[in-house]
């Protein structure tokens, strides 16, 4: 005892000494410090919103990568119901001023429907609006037009500073506004994003940083604290009010699920925390909550297996025990990547493989979290917490060197300790069984005191509490773990926890007076006396238990996939709306519970069903006179201990969706660029001769999409020439980013093409001409080739966003000669794009997209019959068009996604899919993975028709065609989601200019 006493003195006086400095590295702590607002405050160890200690939990989602606002909401309650209480969000520049001093906050574009919705769902939100974002995004976020500005981005350079001031200033307007002090949910505010690593010569710019600092607190109002995210903790950004991190410690390859590095757990990141900000609370800002992957990935599943419910329990939990109170994971909901989006790292899908999954669905990682989160929710002393033997974790309090535990206690009370043990190889699989010796407001004990071990299995962590208060209630320890308590009608509910079949014991305090347990419902338990004046009691994680603790507790020993079922919900006020965390109703029960409401008539819960759910509700017993699901009143059965269960079916109806393979389609040529009588007339001259990109022109003229206003989609470049007669050939190098593809033609003659690969950002072919060339003759080489998004600029001052799309290199072979007049175009308009309801990243080149075939409205009756499934016989680009309607009834959820499978005959071939008249499917069959594209509803008409419209483009000789096209459900529940209105936009008219 007297050792650990001595520990801990050392560490409550270090600690002790930090609380005298004000900010990171003792820097004033100005904006909590001056009269701007005092309702977000910290100390060194949390947050307080209005004085109230919150470990804020949080997850990432961008409101861009969500067509539909109406659906915020029901994502916003999923992050709610788990037990969170934050949402952090990126903003995306080049979506709102594609053009240099046109910004656009409208449409889905607009930010205060998701704002709304959170604050409607009770959650914070972390504000992110970069300027630099990085998010998987084309150009990190940058605007397209940002390639044609010489500036060294992401430094101080004055014409950089110049380009970001509108966007900045009117994206804080908006942010400003929904401040907390202003009534709205934003809590803090984050400044740039990973200004970590800085390409050499170039070092930190501590003037750049001042100066956006500068704009965000002097120009736009804004005055919750600022925060920045360091990529790694590296003490990059300090003078911020609240400096944290990142960290992505399980990498990135979902082609190995199962993989992982012994020493993969971080170990110093506190030795950080002490070193970079000791004086505030210890914050990462993105944890990792999944993974991102690549053309030609593993898919997001493997991605989902990866990061999956054995890594939130290893990683996160470590995260615990070294005090973390701002924990962020990025991302706990994905979403779509439609249009251009994406940069060319990434495909459609932005699933990620998070908790709440693409189609908005759960996963079991989600269920892990809510365990998680509402622990920590229900655990105030952790709040005030340091991890006290974090150098020294191995073999600590077991004996056991394959085990680390950490020591994480609460300083303030000096009572209440956390216990986290995980194994020193985190890869292993293996069982280690333990005995845990440790400090307690009794003495030293070891425990299990009432015989037996302890067990840990691979690739798992337990949280061990001690002398831990659950209302009235002190549990001197448990091993099993706590999931969360509540006190309701005078009597202590306590939920603890193991894997099925575990050996647990928890133990009481008696404060001087005799207690006993018994067993009113399911298993057996072992009774004994911890130390003098205790209870212990031992049992096994199996099914679940109900025990009676004295008179007023009452113990429920569940094993994990049971209590994955229960759910923590608080009834909305009038004074705090559903930011209210009084007044607990725990429910066990329901694939998903969005929210309860308590009234004199009774209790009603809202929820998804996707089967028969069996419901026991421990609440209030004024609350269960009568109790509603949804709609439902249920017939409700008391138990012997005060609760009630109830069971409902779910009311799942058939629904059959269209059969677009027996639809009826049309078709029409969308590459009518190859025909002798193309007038070209109107597109732009590709004639400059200069440029201020990095990269230097290596052809006679500049051959830069971006120099001439196009960023996205696709690129179609025409060069006329007048033939020498010796042409044989030509050498074309093309660049469009990772995973593009172009192809070639002289006149109508095709010269081939590069399939592309999920590597390689340009590439290089010698094509052959299919005959020879008379001297003197008008001859038109056409390129058509992807612009797969712009790339990001991870590296401050590396200007690799730059990096260009088009035709880098071009040489006739058997001429050298040869002059060429280049003509080139992009999106119709290009910056000035025509659709103003989808927004400038929703069109390529195609002739079709130009012409608005895509378009519900559009008439194509004219055209011939033909399905995509039919194909084209030839290299070439066809458009396809159909419709089906659709009716499915209310009070459901089911997702619908438009599917195909990979074809191997004719395998090289492009498409796009377009709902309509949205980009939701960028599919590319030889390089995959993704195969199904999310069409959400309100994009796709729930009750009404729509107009499905499909690009194909074969780039090798022999044509293409798709193997398969289905409409499918991905799910079905009974839901009581919000009513979606279908978004809004403008039916097809003709474009006037068009070409």
């Amino acid at each position: 005892m007297k050792a650990f006493s001595f520990t801990w003195l050392f560490v409550l006086l270090a600690f002790a000494c930090l609380a005298l400095g004000d900010g990171p590295r003792g820097l004033k702590l100005a904006r909590q410090d001056s009269s701007l607002q005092n309702i977000v405050t910290w100390d060194q160890y949390s947050l307080k919103i209005n004085g109230e200690r919150l470990f804020i939990f949080s997850g990432e989602v961008h409101p861009y990568r969500q067509a539909v606002q109406d659906l915020h909401l029901d994502v916003m309650q999923k992050i709610k119901s788990m037990g969170f209480n934050a949402v952090s969000f990126y903003v995306f520049w080049g979506l709102h001023e594609p053009k240099a001093g046109d910004i656009s906050f409208e449409g889905f574009r607009d930010l205060q429907p998701f704002i709304d919705a959170a604050k409607a769902a009770g959650l914070y939100l972390i504000a992110r609006p970069g300027p630099y974002i990085n998010a998987e995004v084309s150009g990190g976020g940058f605007p397209g037009w940002g390639l044609r500005n010489d500036a060294l981005w992401r430094t101080s350079n004055t014409s950089y500073v110049e380009a970001y001031q509108l966007y900045m200033k009117s994206v804080n307007h908006i942010l400003a506004k929904n401040q907390i002090t202003q009534g709205g949910p934003i809590i803090l505010y984050q400044s740039e994003n990973e200004y970590t690593n800085v390409q050499p010569p170039y070092t930190e710019d501590k003037v750049y940083e001042d100066s956006l600092i500068d704009l965000i607190v002097r120009d736009t109002g804004i005055v919750v604290p600022i925060t920045t995210n360091d990529a790694s903790p590296k003490g990059m950004y300090t003078q911020v009010d609240l400096y944290g991190h990142d960290s992505y410690p399980n990498g990135f390859d979902c082609s190995q699920p199962k993989s992982w590095e012994s020493n993969g757990v971080p170990t110093t990141y506190w030795a950080s925390h002490l070193r970079d900000a000791p004086n505030i609370p210890y914050a990462i800002y993105e944890f990792q909550g999944g993974a991102f992957d690549g053309w030609g990935g593993a898919g997001y599943e493997k991605c989902a297996e990866r990061l999956g419910t054995e890594f939130e329990r290893v990683f996160y939990k470590n995260q615990y025990a070294i005090s973390t109170s701002i924990f962020s994971l990025y991302m706990i909901f994905g979403g779509t990547n439609f249009g251009g989006i994406a940069h060319p790292g990434v495909y459609t899908s932005y699933d990620y493989g998070s908790a709440i999954a693409e189609d908005r669905t759960l996963r079991e990682k989600y269920s892990e979290l809510k365990l998680q989160a509402n622990f920590l929710r229900a655990s105030p002393a952790y709040l005030t917490t340091r991890p006290i033997n974090f150098n020294s974790t191995q073999g600590a309090f077991t004996g056991n060197s394959a085990l680390r535990t950490t020591q994480t206690l609460d300083v303030i009370g000096n009572k209440t300790t956390f216990y986290t043990v995980r194994q020193t190889d985190a890869a292993s699989f293996n069982v280690q069984t333990y005995k845990l010796t440790i400090p307690t407001s009794v003495g030293q004990l070891t425990i299990p005191v009432l015989g037996g071990s302890l067990a840990l299995t691979g690739r798992d962590s337990k949280i061990h509490v001690v002398d831990y208060q659950a209302g009235n209630t002190t549990l001197l320890y448990s091993t099993a773990e706590v999931f969360t308590w509540a006190t309701i009608d005078g009597r202590d509910i306590i939920i603890v926890y193991g894997d099925a079949g575990e050996l647990h014991e928890t133990a009481f305090t008696s404060g001087g007076a005799q207690i006993e347990a018994s067993v009113i419902s399911g298993g057996t338990i072992q009774t004994g006396e911890a130390a003098s004046g205790s209870l212990a009691i031992q049992y096994k994680t199996t099914g679940q238990t109900v025990v009676q603790i004295g008179s007023t507790t009452l113990l429920y020993i569940v094993e994990r996939a049971i209590a994955y079922e229960f759910w923590v919900l608080h009834p909305s006020t009038a004074a705090l709306g559903a930011y209210n965390t009084k007044d607990p109703v725990i429910i066990k029960g329901g694939y998903y519970l969005r929210s309860i409401s308590v009234d004199k008539s009774g209790l009603t819960i809202k929820g998804d069903l996707n089967g028969t759910a069996t419901f026991e509700i421990i609440a209030p017993k004024s609350a269960l006179q009568s109790v509603k699901f949804n709609q439902h009143k249920l017939q409700v059965t008391a138990t012997s201990y005060g609760t009630v269960t109830a069971s409902l079916e779910a009311n799942l109806p058939d629904v059959s969706l269209p059969d677009l393979a027996g639809g009826a389609w049309k078709t029409a040529d969308s590459l009518p660029e190859l025909s002798s009588n193309y007038d070209d007339g109107k597109w732009t001259k590709a004639d400059l001769t200069t440029t201020v990109n990095p990269r230097k022109l290596t052809t006679p003229v500049n051959l830069y999409a971006s120099d001439y206003g196009y960023h996205t989609g696709s690129i179609i470049w025409r060069g006329h020439f007048t033939a020498t007669g010796t042409e044989t050939g030509i050498n074309l190098e093309v660049a469009g980013g990772q995973a593009f593809g172009f192809s070639a033609w002289l006149g109508s003659d095709f010269l081939g093409s590069w399939y592309g690969n999920a590597v390689d950002s340009s590439k290089a072919l010698n094509l052959a001409f299919k005959s020879t060339l008379s001297a003197n003759s008008a001859q038109v080489l056409t390129v058509v080739h992807d612009h797969m998004g712009l790339d990001e600029d991870w590296w401050a001052a590396s200007e690799t966003f730059k990096a260009p799309r088009g035709i880098l290199n071009y040489n006739f072979t058997g001429s050298a000669s040869t002059t060429v007049s280049w003509k080139v175009t992009g999106n119709l308009g290009g910056e000035s794009y025509v659709d103003k309801d989808r927004g400038p990243l929703n069109e390529g080149s195609f002739y079709g997209e130009r012409q608005g075939w895509h378009l519900p409205g559009f008439d194509d009756s004219k055209w011939e019959a033909g399905s995509p499934l039919s194909g084209i016989s030839k290299a070439g680009i066809s458009f396809y068009r159909t419709t089906f309607n659709l009716n499915i009834p209310d009070g459901i959820d089911y997702p619908i996604a438009l599917t195909t499978t990979n074809a191997t005959t004719n395998s090289h071939f492009r498409s796009k899919f377009f709902i309509n008249g949205w980009q939701f499917g960028r599919y590319a069959n030889s390089i995959g993975p993704q195969a199904s594209f999310l069409l959400p509803q309100g994009v796709l008409n729930y009750k009404g028709t729509n107009t499905l419209a499909v690009s194909l483009w074969a780039t090798e000789a022999g044509g293409a065609k798709l193997e398969s096209l289905a409409l499918e459900f991905t799910a079905k529940a009974e839901s009581s989601i919000n009513k979606i209105k279908n978004v809004a936009f403008t039916p097809w008219k003709k474009r006037l200019g068009a070409y």
